[in-house]
């Protein structure tokens, strides 16, 4: 995937999955541009206040006309004077406004008119404190929403991709997709959106309140100030944000590695004790988190440095206010509601500097995300499928060929069999020759490359994939439980059925015994992929819940092959009763379970090379009988 930017990153998740959220996403922009218009209320109020302490310094009586003042020396009392009758001209039509009779200029302030003002000022800060609130409540629970929507989208990509895609995935990065990567989105998503929607709002109102009152007050410096802190403040971040991304994206994947290699060592342990490689694992592992560590700091060197940039280049310009105000002598009641303005502007801007640094890291793992959501190995279903509910008469393969890639070897070739409702159909064969990969075409865990697998006269692939495995069970050798109870493992994919039904289940897989004799019984979790029991117990319970399933076809991929002599009888007595009136699909290496099957077919090299009864395969002489004189030897 090439690499997108961030504001394309960005417009996807909030078109993608926080549009069906629009009404609290508009209250919180709302409230956002709420705050920004009581920044500049409070400033232009404040500026107010201020100005009527100059009206209260005005003398009742006339003052004598002053000399002009040399260089350097402050203005004139009379300017002071006739600016302070203007502004209270100005206010006097103000409170007209709101039915308020002021006092002639030169009379001591009216109390209405500090009542006025105070008023003015506690409603404004009213305003930004209820916009405050509704701004971050409502936009970090639309953040926090849409991230949930977000992995949820993902776990759902990833369930539907096929077994193909799995077997060139690896799962611990996927893991780390789904874990690390959404963590990352959430933390920016759920704690920068609300700054961001509110801080342009409080910067744009700052800017405003100081370009009207540079003009208003003739401070043309102000003016030419603004227009230089602004792109001055801006490029610093947007030059860093990019080195943030591109190390942020690096750290990811380093992260993402480092959970691969957790979830592979986890799962060996046996191995890696057993071949006294700890030290040699924790030092690979050692090794890849270094790496890791020095990508995290690349992108944290680029982050930190944005802040300090943005505060150099805001004293830089205060300072300079400060030295154009005392060489054109402004006033402090002038400088300070600029300064006010300044103040309230900068911390948003810094905030922003921050808040893109999140985004970056944030849209580089978005990016990853996307990967997979953009991602769809799925089989192809048709556009009206055929919904099958039972099995009539026979399943069969014609001229099927396959392999797992493209450029990968033949696993099948030009396979072709016949499969009798009610028939017990065994195969044979050496490792690699194909046995499994048949089963799983039957399955449609694949589609075949060249032929196809027909289903009482329907191609796979013209069936709803779902009604289809609704039809088929499976037990195989490596049997997967989950880390839950045994009774949730029985009844794993019949969610309706009772505690009787999972009762009567176990019996006839003669699990029953077994599950009662240790405390708990039923409701006994089993431990990470069923640890807690053994290969045989293991087993039984999958052939539980397989009979509790009960479906018409049954597939039993080498179902006792690494069970002792002891318990293969077990599990041989629990796979006969599941076995009854069902069409039964085996693969099978101990030639002692299959004897009895109504066709053996035997599989060299993707290919049938022998078919028939045991009794016929075995007097024919060929592989069969040398697989058979080799086991019962």
């Amino acid at each position: 995937m090439a690499r997108t930017s961030t504001i394309r990153v960005f417009r996807r998740l909030l078109i993608t999955f926080a549009t069906p959220y629009w009404k609290r996403l508009s209250v919180g922009m709302v409230a956002g541009a709420v705050i920004g218009g009581s920044v500049f209320g409070l400033l232009s109020s404040a500026g107010g206040a201020l100005g009527l302490f100059d009206t209260l310094a005005v003398p009742s009586t006339p003052l004598p006309v002053l000399s002009a003042p040399s260089i350097g020396e402050p203005p004139p009392q009379t300017e002071k004077v006739a600016g302070a009758s203007d502004r209270f001209k100005k206010y006097r039509g103000l409170a007209k406004r709101f039915g308020i009779v002021l006092p002639t200029e030169h009379e001591a302030l009216n109390r209405k008119l500090l009542t006025v003002a105070i008023a003015v000022l506690v409603v404004f800060a009213g305003l930004r404190s209820l916009g405050l609130f509704l701004n971050r409540y409502t936009l970090r629970w639309v953040g926090a929403r849409v991230v949930m929507d977000l992995r949820c989208a993902l776990f759902n990509t990833l369930q539907r991709q096929s077994l193909s895609y799995y077997g060139q995935s690896d799962v611990g990065q996927l893991i780390s997709r789904c874990t690390y990567d959404t963590s990352q989105v959430e933390a920016v998503i759920a704690g920068t959106v609300a700054d961001l929607a509110r801080a342009p709002f409080e910067i744009i109102a700052s800017i405003a309140f100081l370009v009207m009152y540079s003009m208003e007050q003739k401070l043309g410096g102000l003016f030419l100030l603004v227009a230089l802190v602004v792109p001055l403040s801006i490029g610093p971040i947007m030059l860093l944000g990019r080195y943030v991304k591109r190390y942020a994206r690096r750290a990811l994947q380093g992260m993402s590695i480092l959970v691969s290699r957790m979830q592979e060592n986890f799962t060996c342990i046996r191995i890696v004790k057993a071949f006294n490689m700890e030290e040699a694992e924790s030092a690979r592992f050692s090794r890849l988190n270094q790496a890791y560590f020095g990508e995290v700091i690349g992108a944290l060197r680029a982050e930190i440095m944005m802040s300090p940039m943005v505060e150099l280049v805001a004293v830089c310009c205060a300072c300079f206010f400060l030295i154009l105000c005392s060489v054109q002598g402004v006033t402090l009641s002038v400088v300070i509601p600029a300064a006010a303005a300044a103040v309230l502007a900068y911390k948003p801007f810094k905030q922003l500097a921050k808040i893109n640094a999140s985004l970056q890291r944030s849209a580089a793992a978005a990016e990853r995300i996307f990967e997979i959501l953009d991602t769809d190995t799925s089989l192809s279903e048709a556009e009206n499928p055929v919904v099958v509910d039972h099995f009539e008469n026979q399943i069969v393969f014609e001229n099927v060929g396959f392999r797992y890639l493209a450029d990968s070897p033949q696993v099948l070739t030009d396979i072709d069999l016949e499969i009798p409702k009610g028939s017990v159909t065994a195969f044979v064969g050496s490792t690699g020759s194909g046995k499994t990969t048949i089963a799983n075409l039957l399955a449609r865990f694949y589609d075949p490359m060249t032929g196809r697998v027909l289903f009482d006269g329907h191609d796979l692939r013209d069936l709803e994939t779902k009604s289809l495995r609704q039809l088929i069970g499976i037990v195989t050798q490596d049997t997967i439980l989950f880390n839950d109870t045994i009774a949730s493992n029985i009844s794993y994919g019949s969610p309706d059925v009772t505690m009787e039904q999972i009762a009567a289940a176990a019996k006839q897989a003669n699990a029953h015994e077994f599950i009662m004799e240790e405390p708990g019984g039923y409701d006994r979790v089993v431990g990470d992929k069923g640890m807690t029991l053994s290969g045989g117990q293991k087993q039984r319970l999958a052939i539980a819940r397989a009979i509790l399933k009960n479906p018409p076809i049954l597939i039993l991929d080498e179902a006792t092959s690494a069970l002792d002599t002891a318990t293969e009888q077990q599990v041989q007595e629990a796979i006969n009763h599941v076995m009854a009136d069902r069409t039964v699909f085996a693969i099978a290496h101990r030639l002692s379970t299959i004897k009895n099957a109504d066709q053996i077919l035997v599989l060299e090299k993707g290919r049938i090379i022998e078919r028939g009864t045991h009794a016929e395969l075995h007097a024919a002489g060929g592989t069969y009988r040398r697989l058979c004189d080799m086991q019962f030897s």
